[in-house]
């Protein structure tokens, strides 16, 4: 009837429906998981007659009975039960004194008698993690991963006088993915859903519909608790075996080996080839392993790859595996007087009142050959972060640095972020004459990072059809650790109490290393987009570094209103306003811009005051992560960028379901978006900016500036080869000038070079990658078959790589495809309008369920501005086109999108109002 597990849980609220039948409930149990269980049932209607938790523990209640105590609920904070098996009769009785019907017993760490258990009406419910009757016991989800499970799951049942053996009420299980951990499964799948379940159980019971299946003997297993003298790991075996009872070990009590002996954590199954490294004799290993830049590689008997990432040794000093054969940083720093201060504070606030056994906390005090353990870490950590502005350490820091003054050392490393460079993995590429030093992994919590399950792809250059690197391909997993990152970064870390100006120092300081490195990522955008380098180093990344430094700007003035409201005599009344930021955000971008795109939505989202988690384009990924690396060298605080290359179907839909996501801007197709949109509602309601297809109209009236007009016309086409979101899909030509502008459009278009996007004199470069030049050839042929007149262009250029021709359609009409749809490329369709019909040319410019962009090109202004009060798109361009800048708003109408990115606008995308009223 016991469970219990070291986890990092996250919070799970949902709503539930309210139904006829209620019951008075007992809820005996403690931690987040009863918290959660205790608000859903209140939800229901279900009266909740008293809680029955756990005593305070230095000071601080337990969750579940922080908020019973809020609502009023008895709460009852009995240490124990029983004494010497007999139950304490004033304990039995206060409780019998609440009346409960139904015992509900979410999470549970105290023995209960069985008088308690069966005497309410109905008795007692508890939450098991596993699919009983297999792994009865305290240390399900361990037992779990170390047998190797394909499923995992949990039950509901009625408690009875066995361990674990009463009958089943229900169950529900998920699969075990090959590098789920006991926190990962915990997670995604046993916290919420459990969650879900209790509360429908005890619906079930109040409605008398709760079934009593009897547990059958066979398959059922009792595994008691591991512990450290039995968890040896046997290395002479299949590498899937040593990997599950690593992970199974994983934090407590650890697997560990026989080479000195070293305690193994953070096990990770690992496919493809050999990995470069230095070897190391493992005893009772098929073969050596190899220390590699990761982590160290083992072989299981069947040849196949595990990585372990963390060594701790004997005398608890943990260090990561890829250091085994480092020397050790034997340089101090020098502490300034503040510094100072603040060790001092951590030697007599913290480690005196941790290690009371001590009477003088020296440098060579070694805090675990003082007595502590892993509950003094925790302690040791949180006291730390809560008196020295939440300075980023995790509890393996603890391990790592284990006497005063070594963690006095690191401390102020990390205060100063002067160990963050160090923990980067990157590889190197020689083109564009220049070493380019470019990043492949996932980005969470300020580490790049092999992907959870170790999957990669290939990303391709579009020039040749080459490929560049093999990409992490981020996982589920890898989503709600980045999310997790991100949410911590936002409530407990240094970015959030972090003062405006300060926060905005640091964005200046990124946009400075951005146009530092611009010839760098300028490169990487055009073998990874196609775009042409020159373009990419004005726009793609010009651009993206202007707008950090406006959105940095803008970071101390965020600021509310006053407002006069009605006096209620004799006091007086004030009312404010604050803009706060909304938390955690997922961003989602495509692959046209892929830097930029970036900067528009996450440089609003950080100035507000947000964390973010974005996920790139999956055939453009390497800008995003060269990012990545530059926000480490501005000092950017851990957790408050992550970075998940892979696959909108598994990471998008994750962060649009995810519900510690706040908001998610979203930049796509109209499709997608409304995907997007819908999940976003479902999951937690969270909000949603979303920039979506477009079919941009282009009206060029013959009283226009002809040059200009077939100059400005090409570029609404061919900019960015047509992979431009606001691109003109359609011109509207009046009749008059028709003729001479479509000969012009053509003899410019002879004179534009096509090839390789790193050849300065380049105009054209390829497609970003080859479905898309597909389906621009098919877009094509559609058209042709319509009847549309194709003046030039139309295939595939004759040589290696992703070109399409520049393309040129006329006598489309407005029933074609091509009239209707969007290309995304470098194909201008043209229609013809009559002389002086300007409301019928409107009438058709508007024809449209898409709404981003529009121009128009006349010499009478009268006419520009009754045209562009007419045209009904978010943007709108007079003599001129692809003019858009950090300071305007951005964002299109009807089924191109809603929300805006850059300018003023952008900020309130990522900002809430909070009303505030003062009676004084």
């Amino acid at each position: 009837m016991l469970w219990a597990a070291n986890t990092v849980i996250r919070k799970f609220s949902t709503s539930y429906a309210k139904l006829q039948n209620k019951l008075n409930l007992a809820l005996i149990g403690q931690s987040l998981f009863g918290q959660e269980v205790y608000t859903g049932l209140r939800k229901q209607g279900h009266k909740v007659v008293g809680v029955f938790t756990v005593p305070d523990k230095d000071g601080k209640a337990d969750p579940l009975a922080t908020v019973a105590e809020k609502d009023g609920t008895p709460v009852f904070k009995f240490p124990r039960w029983r004494v010497k098996g007999e139950p304490i009769a004033e304990v039995v009785e206060a409780y019998k004194a609440v009346g409960a019907e139904l015992n509900v017993m979410p999470f549970c760490s105290q023995f209960i008698p069985m008088t308690v258990i069966n005497y309410p009406k109905h008795g007692s419910i508890i939450y098991h993690p596993s699919i009983l009757p297999k792994h009865r016991g305290a240390s399900a989800i361990n037992w779990t991963l170390i047998e190797g499970d394909k499923k995992a799951g949990f039950s509901v049942f009625w408690a009875d006088d066995g361990l674990d053996t009463g009958p089943i009420l229900l169950q529900k299980e998920c699969d075990v993915e090959p590098n789920d951990t006991v926190d990962t499964l915990y997670n995604r799948f046993l916290f919420p859903e459990g969650i879900k379940a209790m509360v429908e159980a005890v619906q079930l019971v109040a409605d008398g519909k709760a079934p009593r299946i009897p547990q059958p003997e066979e398959g059922a297993s009792y595994e008691g608790i591991q512990k450290k003298s039995n968890a040896k790991v046997n290395l002479d075996q299949p590498a899937e075996a040593i990997h599950n009872w690593i992970r199974g070990h994983d934090k407590v009590p650890g697997a560990w080996a026989c080479r000195c002996p070293v305690t193994l954590y953070g096990s990770l199954m690992l496919n493809g080839s050999v990995p470069g490294g230095r070897p190391l004799e493992v005893e009772g290993a098929s073969q050596p392993g190899l220390i590699t830049s990761s982590g160290l590689v083992l072989f299981g008997s069947d040849s196949k790859q595990l990585q372990v990432r963390s060594l701790q040794f004997e005398d608890g000093k943990m260090i990561p595996a890829a250091r085994y054969f480092s020397p050790g940083d034997t340089t101090s720093v020098e502490l300034t007087e503040e510094e100072k201060k603040m060790a001092e504070e951590i030697r007599v606030c913290v480690c005196v009142g941790i290690l009371s056994n001590v009477n003088v906390i020296e440098d060579t005090t070694d805090f675990f050959k003082s007595g502590a353990a892993s509950m003094d870490v925790v302690r040791l950590v949180e006291e730390i972060k809560e008196k020295c502005a939440g300075v980023p350490l995790q509890n393996e820091d603890v391990y790592m640095a284990t006497s005063f003054q070594e963690f006095v050392q690191m401390f102020v490393r990390r205060l100063r972020g002067e160990d963050q460079e160090e923990e980067l993995v990157v590889s190197y590429v020689n083109i564009n004459n220049m070493t380019l030093k470019m990043p492949y992994q996932c980005f969470i919590d300020g580490r790049f990072e092999d992907a959870e399950n170790g999957k990669t792809y290939d990303t391709v250059n579009p020039t040749d059809g080459s490929v560049i690197c093999k990409v992490s391909f981020a996982s589920v997993a890898d989503v709600d650790r980045a999310v997790a990152s991100a949410k911590q970064a936002f409530e407990d870390g240094p970015w959030g109490k972090m003062n405006q100006r300060d926060r905005g120092r640091l964005l200046y300081r990124l946009a400075d290393l951005m146009e530092e490195h611009q010839e760098e990522l300028a490169t990487i955008e055009a073998i990874d987009s196609g775009a042409v380098y020159t373009l990419a180093l004005k726009t793609h990344v010009g651009m993206s570094i202007q707008t950090f430094r406006y959105f940095a700007g803008w970071c101390d003035k965020i600021q509310g209103t006053t407002i006069p409201i009605n006096q209620a005599r004799p006091n007086r009344n004030l009312t404010f306003t604050r803009k706060e930021p909304l938390g955690v955000c997922a961003i989602v971008i495509p692959w046209n811009y892929p830097l930029m795109m970036l900067a528009w939505k996450s440089a609003a989202c950080l100035a507000a005051g947000n964390t973010l988690v974005l996920k790139p384009a999956q055939v453009t990924p390497l800008t995003a992560l060269k990012f990545a690396e530059l926000t480490v060298k501005a000092g950017i605080p851990k957790g408050v960028i992550n970075i998940l290359p892979g696959s909108g179907g598994l990471v998008g839909q994750r962060l649009s379901d995810h519900p510690d996501i706040r908001k998610l801007g979203f930049t796509g197709s109209t499709p997608i978006g409304k995907q997007i949109m819908k999940s976003c509602a479902v999951s937690n309601l969270k909000k949603v900016s979303l920039e979506l297809g477009g079919k941009s109209p282009l009206i060029v009236f013959s009283d226009c500036d002809l040059d200009k007009a077939v100059r400005m016309g090409m570029s609404s086409v061919y900019f960015n080869k047509g992979e431009n979101c606001i691109a003109a899909g359609r011109l509207f030509v009046e009749e008059s000038i028709h003729d001479e502008f479509i000969r012009r459009v053509v003899e410019e278009i002879k004179k534009m070079k096509i090839g390789d996007p790193l050849d300065r004199s380049t105009d054209h470069g390829p497609q970003n990658h080859k479905a898309h030049l597909d389906k621009l050839v098919e877009y094509c042929e559609t058209g042709v078959k319509e009847g549309a007149t194709l003046i030039c262009g139309g295939k595939q250029v004759n040589r290696p790589g992703y070109f399409m021709e520049p393309t040129v359609f006329t006598d489309v009409e407005d029933h074609m495809f091509i009239a209707k749809e969007e290309s995304f490329g470098p194909v201008m369709v043209v229609s013809k309008f009559k002389d002086g019909d300007v409301d019928g040319v409107l009438s058709r410019a508007n024809d449209t369920e898409f709404g981003l962009a529009s121009g128009v090109f006349t010499r009478d202004i009268n006419k520009a501005m009754y045209v562009s009060e007419r045209l009904e798109a978010g943007t709108v361009f007079i003599n001129t086109y692809n003019k858009t800048d950090v300071a305007a708003p951005f964002g299109g109408f009807k089924q191109s999108g809603f929300g805006k990115d850059l300018g003023e606008e952008a900020l309130h995308e990522y900002l809430r109002t909070k009303a505030v009223t003062v009676e004084y």
